[in-house]
């Protein structure tokens, strides 16, 4: 396994502190955030699937995704699915914490500038609204088989706790299967997940089922799941979205933040668009910039026929003029997934354990904003480096 990314969950582990699942960009407070899993709750309570901002940090093969997200209902207890490209093991999978997702967000927010005019003929300051893309660079319980795993075409692939997750790995032949030993192990599917699921299984992709012990979230005094990270080797370079919007209670927003050693990243089959930026606003706007965001955020995407990416911000996360946040330092980095700091190539098999605290950084950041509806988007979202 790769030594870089092998040191993260182990710098990670100690003293992680709680996630909130709910960020606003900037003041504004967009609706509601999508997810790339979906929620399966016993009984009869519905879950909807409310916010959700995804980072994604990828050099070469290995990837480490980190997943915020928000839940509403009055379940007992919970579960997550969220198709993967490998099965996972125990060091391969973390919790983060909240305040690096805010970092990311701030970092990359939209901001305001003021700028003033030197030239004595001009009597007036004049503002800006900056690019932004600047034009340069316990499931450990007893599982009841009222009918046994190998009838249904599932397998139990690995199993194992992480802070308050009891985690599984599942892998399934049909999704009639799949769906049958959920039911049997008292998760409720959302309607519509079926034919998702199946999709996915024609992918070869497994699945991360994250049941939350809400005895043990609730002794540590939590207010919000943390979010979950993991790490691993594929050379897919996607996320999933079909299932988390089988959660969907309207129109969902994503926002993801991209982290590769260098250039732009790009989704290549979902139309994307920088957003407005390089504006001369007026004055008045500076006390009510984060509803102007939101305004104008909200009539561009109509304008786009509501079915696009809005590229919100692009640059070297070393450096930022104007700087709406200080740029991270390695730690916070290393926090964030980045693991190739102090790696001269990478290796395979990521994980998390342990990390030395680089002296520099080669990261860029792209941020991408989402909203979606369920019938307008593909299985999920593949990117690609910008050329």
């Amino acid at each position: 396994m790769d030594k870089a990314i092998r040191k993260i969950f182990a710098y990670l582990r100690p003293g992680v502190i709680l996630v909130a699942c709910l960020l606003s960009l900037l003041f504004f407070v967009r609706p509601a955030l999508a997810f790339c899993g979906f929620y399966v709750a016993q009984a009869d309570t519905s879950l909807y699937n409310h916010a959700s901002q995804v980072i994604i940090a990828k050099d070469g093969d290995q990837t480490v995704l980190t997943m915020a997200n928000d839940y509403q209902g009055k379940a007992q207890d919970f579960a997550l699915v969220v198709p993967v490209p490998v099965v996972l093991q125990e060091d391969q999978v973390n919790v983060g914490e909240r305040k690096i997702i805010e970092r990311l967000d701030n970092f990359s927010a939209p901001r305001l500038v003021e700028y003033f005019d030197n030239n004595p003929c001009e009597t007036y300051g004049g503002r800006q609204f900056m690019d932004a893309m600047p034009a340069a660079p316990s499931m450990t319980r007893g599982l009841q088989e009222k009918i046994s795993n190998e009838a249904l075409g599932v397998t139990i692939e690995n199993q194992f706790s992480v802070g308050e997750y009891d985690i599984l790995i599942l892998s399934a032949k049909e999704s009639n299967g799949l769906e049958t030993w959920l039911n049997q192990n008292n998760y409720r599917i959302p309607p519509g997940a079926t034919d998702v699921l199946g999709a996915y299984i024609k992918q070869g992709l497994k699945f991360f089922v994250a049941k939350v012990n809400l005895k043990e979230f609730d002794r540590q005094g939590f207010q919000a799941l943390r979010p979950l990270m993991m790490a691993y080797e594929s050379p897919r370079f996607m996320l999933p979205i079909r299932l988390g919007m089988v959660n969907a209670d309207g129109p969902q927003e994503l926002i993801v933040y991209l982290l590769s050693p260098q250039g732009a990243v790009e989704v290549t089959n979902y139309r994307t668009e920088k957003i407005p930026s390089n504006l001369d606003l007026p004055e008045f706007v500076q006390g009510e910039f984060g509803q102007f965001y939101g305004a104008m955020f909200d009539t561009a995407y109509k304008r786009s026929g509501k079915n696009v990416a809005f590229l919100e911000y692009a640059w070297d996360m070393g450096s930022c003029d104007p700087c709406s946040a200080d740029p991270l330092s390695p730690q916070e980095l290393e926090e964030a997934g980045v693991f190739w700091l102090d790696q001269p190539s990478a290796s395979p098999n990521p994980s998390f354990r342990g990390m030395p605290f680089p002296g520099n950084s080669n990261v860029f950041i792209t941020r991408l904003a989402f909203t979606l509806h369920p019938r307008q988007i593909p299985g999920g979202f593949t990117f690609s480096k910008h050329r």
